[in-house]
């Protein structure tokens, strides 16, 4: 290294770079070369923030975009895309009562065919819905059989939360203080003034006590076995299909499983597409912070999610319609509650065995292609089911969608194999506000000549049911 003297020093060009660059920082002032700090530059920062930035603005905005569709159905209707709002105005809806300290809820059903033809029920699993199935209803209906596809509580179009009447529930501070500001606004402040001479303390207890009689609380519909087993049987009884040809798919097993054994007298046949004691769709993942919003808030993230583990043949248009349907009116929640409910531990064996499945023809619809596992899976319940008759098709774990024909030809063919249901058909009571002045009139005509008469009854005068989003559409039931 050479060494520089101060005469060499003087002597050296001030138009070197190096020169110019020490002339420039002599002449800066000495209290910003003194307080100057070294720079350094680290790439990694900049990308963290990038990303915590862009995520919380994603979260901000996809949370925004649910609380303003969730509340507000008719908005939600509006904005479905046209495939949807045909498929809904093709359909009806049913009122049922799943339980007895809840209102009546909706419940949406599809159907296709000849009605008087055989009836064919169709239930999807947790994740799904009926318009998963329209195309494979539709190709049923063509082949002369009734087809009835049914949204479950909490699923597609139906209901997915429920009102409950009465009971205590526990409440804040602040909130506390409004019921009490409510109540005593409607009764008076002299009713107030009463209670607390009486009690020596605001009128809360009294005022809970009075509000929990008429308390009306939303919650999410839970779908376990025994809530399905009474919506199939009001829907069936209200639609008038039994005895019925039942085809469930996916985790729906584990939930209409109780309803076929108890009710093995209406039940014509029992036919299973991939069925499992799991979902398809991996429902915890909706459950997860962020992760939830992100699938559901944006089509190719849910797109990707289906591709994985249930359908690679499904349209982005068809996976953008499920989302939607999951999504909204709060459905995710329902889902949720409602996978928490599912029989984990149900034995596929052990129900095929059962007193109540005794007799009833069954038949096993598996994917071949799926993956090996599943293929495996197959084998297992056809072992388990040795009197079921198994079939094998080419699609996925969801083949409703790219392969429907396929499975309308195997159910149809399976109907058609079975003896020709016959059904019972009950004599329409005549109302009583019409069969009491009938009593009457027959009681106290003895001085008249008896006379023959036809009566006709209301046999169409179904109940009508206003449009569940308040756009003046119904369906009598």
């Amino acid at each position: 290294m050479a060494i520089i003297t101060e005469e060499e020093e003087d002597k050296r060009p001030l138009t070197s770079p190096e020169n110019k660059a020490e002339h420039k920082e002599a002449a800066k002032p000495e209290s910003i070369r003194k307080n100057r700090k070294p720079q350094t530059q680290n790439p990694f920062t900049f990308w963290f923030y990038f990303t915590i930035v862009v995520s919380l603005t994603t979260f901000f905005f996809v949370s925004l975009s649910t609380l303003s569709t969730r509340d507000d159905p008719r908005s939600w209707f509006l904005s479905l895309p046209p495939s949807l709002r045909q498929y809904y105005s093709d359909g009806r809806t049913i009122k049922v009562q799943v339980n007895s300290n809840e209102s009546p809820i909706e419940v949406f059903v599809a159907e296709s065919g000849p009605i008087g033809s055989e009836n064919v029920v169709v239930v999807h699993g947790l994740g799904l819905s009926s318009y998963a199935f329209r195309d494979m209803i539709r190709s049923m209906g063509s082949k002369g059989v009734h087809a009835v596809a049914v949204d479950l509580p909490g699923n597609g179009f139906s209901d997915k939360s429920t009102v409950v009447i009465g009971g205590d529930r526990e409440v804040g501070a602040l909130a506390r203080f409004k019921e009490a500001y409510g109540l005593i606004k409607e009764k008076g402040v002299f009713w107030a003034f009463d209670q607390m001479v009486e009690t020596g303390e605001l009128p809360y207890e009294a005022i809970l006590k009075l509000q929990n009689a008429n308390r009306r609380t939303v919650k999410s519909i839970e779908l376990g076995s025994e809530e399905t087993a009474r919506v199939l049987g009001q829907v069936i009884d209200t639609m008038g299909l039994a005895p019925v040809h039942l085809v469930v798919h996916d985790s729906a097993l584990g939930l209409a499983s109780n309803w076929v054994s108890e009710n093995s007298a209406v039940v014509r046949s029992v036919t299973l597409i991939d069925t499992g004691i799991t979902p398809a769709l991996p429902l915890w993942v909706l459950n997860v912070p962020v992760m939830r919003e992100v699938l559901l808030g944006f089509s190719f993230g849910f797109q990707k999610l289906v591709g994985i583990c249930c359908s690679t043949g499904m349209t982005p248009s068809q996976a953008d319609a499920h989302r939607i349907l999951l999504k909204g009116r709060n459905g995710r929640r329902a889902v949720v509650s409602s996978m928490k409910k599912l029989n984990h531990s149900f034995d596929i064996a052990r129900w095929g065995d059962s007193d109540g499945m005794n007799g009833i023809p069954m038949q096993v619809v598996w994917s071949s292609e799926w993956s090996k596992e599943w293929s495996d899976e197959g084998n297992r319940v056809a072992k388990a089911l040795p009197k079921a008759k198994f079939v094998s098709h080419l699609g996925s774990r969801w083949p409703q969608e790219s392969n429907s024909d396929e499975l309308a030809k195997y159910v149809a063919e399976f109907v058609a194999s079975l003896p020709r249901s016959i059904r019972r058909v009950a004599e329409e009571p005549v109302p009583e506000n019409v069969q009491r002045p009938l009593d009457e009139a027959k009681s106290g005509n003895h001085h008249h000549h008896h006379h023959d008469h036809d009566h006709e009854h209301g046999h169409a005068q179904g109940a009508g049911y206003m449009d569940a989003y308040g756009l003046g559409h119904g369906w009598a039931a």
